[in-house]
């Protein structure tokens, strides 16, 4: 075997090795629940703090720079682009639980649930800690 090829050994390996240990880490491409298009791609994170995170890194269909006018706080008129979606969620029985989602269409914040079903991860984003009052989104896997 050539070097070449022990270090792509190696380097799929690795990354095999990663995507095991938290099958959520990477990009995903959102899916909007009523019409079926792609409207992003979102690329889900573990800090420091060893919680999750979900930053938009891509829209789909758009030209210029969209901001995010029905956010408020420090949200408001950012970029959606670099905007942090998906927050403080916490794996907890093979689920990320415990956080929040934002819909940077109408800049609310929703109770949210992120669990993988058929390999590909659903968002339930609810206004209900119980996630009774919600809707689900499922997102597909870059």
């Amino acid at each position: 075997m050539t070097k070449r090829n022990l270090s792509l050994i190696a380097i799929l390996f690795v990354a095999t090795t990663i995507f095991a240990q938290n099958p959520f880490l990477g990009d995903w491409i959102t899916v909007d629940d009523a019409t079926g298009e792609q409207k992003s791609i979102v690329n889900i994170h573990q800090s420091d703090n060893g919680k999750f995170y979900g930053t938009i890194i891509h829209l789909f269909g758009q030209e210029g720079e969209e901001l995010c006018t029905e956010c408020t706080g420090e949200d408001y008129n950012q970029p959606i682009v670099g905007l942090t979606i998906v927050r403080d969620m916490q794996l907890k029985d093979g689920e990320l639980r415990s956080g929040k989602v934002l819909d940077p269409e109408n800049g609310k914040f929703y109770y949210a649930k992120i669990y993988l079903k058929d390999g590909k991860l659903v968002l339930r984003g609810s206004l209900d800690k119980a996630g009774l009052l919600g809707r689900s989104q499922t997102w597909l896997r870059k």
